[in-house]
C-alpha cells in the first residue's frame, strides 16, 4: 500500500504579476511567495488556472517555476502545475520541475481526452514517469461532477506516484466523500474553487486547500479546526465570506479581484490582468474598492 502524502495547510495557488506593458514581473513574483511564506503558507502551486496559465508562454512557465522554487528556498513544498492542450508541453514541464526539485507536478487530462481509463493512463503515466515524486490530477469540472471515482480509484492503483487530488467539481462535497470511501481514506485531498464550502471540506477529509489570497485568515480557520475549536473555525471562515462570494462568481473576477489587492498590498507593482473573459465595470470595480477595505479593518481586527 502506498503511503499516504501527509501535507496538510495551504499549498497557494499563486496568481502571475506583470508591470505595465504586460511582460512578465518576477521580482514581484518573489515578494509574493515572501508574503504568502509569512502569512502561513506551506507550499505553491504554480502556475495554474489563478496564474492565467493558458495566457503564458511554455518559457514563462518555466521562469515562473524556477522563481518560486528559488525563492521559496526549501520553506516551502512547490507544486509545478503542468496543465497544457499539448501533452508534450506538460511533459517539458513535468521534467524541468524534476530537474529543479519540486516535490511534484499537476495536471487535469488535456482538453478533448476522454474520462476513461485508457486514454487518461496514457497521458498521466508519462508525466509522472518524467516529473518529481508526485503526481496530483486535477479533478476539474466547472459544471459537473468530473472524473468517474471508479476511474480515479484505478488510476491511484495503477500509477505509484499518483497520491493527491484536487478536486473542483460540482458539488465538491459529495465527491470528496466518495473518493475518501473508495480509496479508503489513502487518496490525498486537495480542493481549490469549492472555499465557499471550506468548513464542509474539512468535515470530509481534505487536507490541503488551494487558496490564492488571503493566507493568513485561511490559516487561522485551519489552526482552529485542527485544535478541535470547530465552533471557532466556523466564526473566522465566516469573516471570508463577503471576499469569497464576489470572488466565486467567475474565475476572471477572481483573478481581477486578487490582482487589485496584491497592488494594494504593495506586493505587485501593477495590478495588470491578460486575462479578460469577463468585463470588469464600474460596478465590480466599487465592489472591489469596498471589500479591499474589508480586508484591511479584518487585518487590523
Amino acid at each position: 500500500m502506498k503511503q499516504r502524502w501527509s501535507v496538510r495547510g495551504l499549498v497557494v495557488s499563486l496568481n502571475t504579476p506583470f508591470d505595465a506593458a504586460g511582460r512578465l514581473d518576477l521580482r514581484s513574483l518573489e515578494r509574493l511567495v515572501e508574503f504568502h511564506l509569512r502569512e502561513g503558507a506551506v507550499g505553491f502551486l504554480t502556475p495554474a488556472q489563478a496564474a492565467e496559465v493558458f495566457e503564458l508562454s511554455l518559457e514563462e512557465r518555466l521562469a515562473i517555476l524556477q522563481t518560486v522554487r528559488e525563492a521559496s528556498r526549501g520553506r516551502g513544498i512547490v507544486i509545478a502545475g503542468a496543465t497544457s492542450p499539448d501533452p508534450g508541453q506538460s511533459i517539458a514541464i513535468a521534467e524541468y520541475a524534476a530537474r529543479l526539485g519540486c516535490e511534484g507536478v499537476l495536471s487535469e487530462a488535456p482538453p478533448g481526452c476522454s474520462w476513461e481509463l485508457v486514454p487518461l493512463l496514457d497521458y498521466f503515466q508519462p508525466l509522472a514517469a518524467a516529473g518529481p515524486p508526485l503526481l496530483m490530477i486535477q479533478d476539474l469540472d466547472w459544471r459537473g461532477l468530473g472524473l468517474p471515482v471508479e476511474v480515479i480509484v484505478e488510476l491511484f492503483d495503477r500509477i505509484p506516484s499518483f497520491r493527491s487530488l484536487k478536486v473542483e467539481v460540482v458539488p465538491a462535497g459529495p465527491k470528496y466523500t466518495a473518493v475518501v470511501r473508495a480509496t479508503k481514506g489513502q487518496l490525498h485531498l486537495s480542493g481549490g474553487w469549492a472555499a465557499l464550502q471550506m468548513i464542509e471540506a474539512l468535515d470530509r477529509g481534505v487536507s490541503v486547500f488551494m487558496n490564492t489570497a488571503l493566507t493568513r485568515f485561511y490559516r487561522e480557520i485551519f489552526e482552529a479546526y485542527d485544535a478541535g475549536d470547530r465552533a471557532l473555525a466556523v466564526e473566522r471562515f465566516h469573516r471570508l465570506l463577503p471576499v469569497l462570494a464576489f470572488t466565486r462568481q467567475h474565475l476572471d473576477v477572481s483573478i481581477h479581484f486578487h490582482k487589485l489587492l496584491f497592488h494594494h498590498l504593495g506586493v505587485f507593482a501593477t495590478p495588470h490582468v491578460r486575462k479578460r473573459g469577463v468585463a470588469w465595470d464600474e460596478h465590480f470595480e466599487r465592489q472591489a474598492r469596498e471589500l479591499l477595505a474589508y480586508i484591511d479593518a479584518l487585518s487590523k481586527a
